[in-house]
């Protein structure tokens, strides 16, 4: 495993995980002047000043038609360089030992021209192949990552394949892109007792909530494509907790049925 040498030199982050950035938008939150646009900013990754731009496709191809198995594994991200790259070219030599920051931007459609901020990427490991393949780690203390959370359920160590398939679910409820859809379609309410953490905290609730996977783990399988509208709803953590107080989860209709014999009452209902 490669561990990464981090400047003490970095300065503050110009971008909001999760908002949605053009090219141009980042041109112009950079003040990259015209003459410096274009170029390798539009095949994948380019380097400015001290700050690396990664811009990954997510289940589609980029400009150049190739298609790179990039993918989220829970909150880190597999990404492979342009096709041809080795560890020891100077641009991934840079990545490894960064002396800005690098900010990585993915989409799931080729064809629309924003990207979605993940965040100030380092390296959590590097594979020596060509294309050179890196898995991204998103854990700058000044950024806001709603979707990092601590593991929701601990299995038996006995049970190795229900273990095995509890990670996968979570690693679905944490995939950025697959929240950030849920969230576009559902809003920040709790889908059990409506509560939202902005109305009740302010600015520091803003965006904040869990999001809970529907399917039962015996019906995910590793060939496993998540529906972030179908899969997903947001819940807030106390409702979350209780939904996996048995296995199988409660259902989102159970825990309101028990809500309702207890008569609790929501506080935004």
């Amino acid at each position: 495993m490669y561990k990464y040498k981090r400047s003490d030199n970095m300065t503050s982050i110009p971008f909001e995980v999760g908002k949605k950035y053009s090219r141009k938008d980042v041109y112009r939150i950079m003040n990259v002047p015209p003459e410096r646009q274009g170029g390798n900013w539009d095949t994948g990754y380019n380097r400015y000043n001290n700050d690396w731009f990664i811009f990954a496709n997510i289940n589609t191809s980029g400009r150049t038609g190739h298609n790179y198995n990039n993918r989220f594994i829970g909150n880190d991200l597999e990404w492979y360089a342009k096709n041809g790259s080795k560890l020891h070219h100077k641009s991934i030599q840079q990545m490894l030992n960064p002396v800005g920051n690098i900010y990585i931007f993915a989409r799931e459609d080729n064809n629309n021209p924003n990207f979605a901020y993940i965040g100030n990427g380092r390296v959590k490991q590097v594979f020596d192949e060509s294309p050179v393949r890196i898995i991204w780690k998103f854990n700058d203390i000044n950024e806001n990552h709603p979707e990092i959370l601590p593991e929701e359920v601990t299995e038996d160590e006995t049970f190795v394949e229900g273990a095995k398939k509890r990670i996968t679910v979570n690693a679905y409820e944490r995939n950025p892109i697959a929240r950030q859809k849920c969230l576009d379609h559902y809003g920040y309410n709790c889908s059990v007792c409506n509560f939202n953490f902005y109305e009740r905290y302010g600015e520091i609730g803003k965006d904040f909530i869990h999001v809970h996977h529907l399917k039962e783990i015996s019906q995910i399988g590793e060939e496993y494509e998540i529906d972030p509208i179908k899969d997903l709803r947001p819940v807030c953590p106390n409702c979350h907790a209780m939904l996996h107080r048995r296995k199988p989860a409660y259902t989102i209709e159970e825990l309101k049925e028990i809500m309702n014999k207890n008569n609790v009452k929501s506080l935004y209902r």
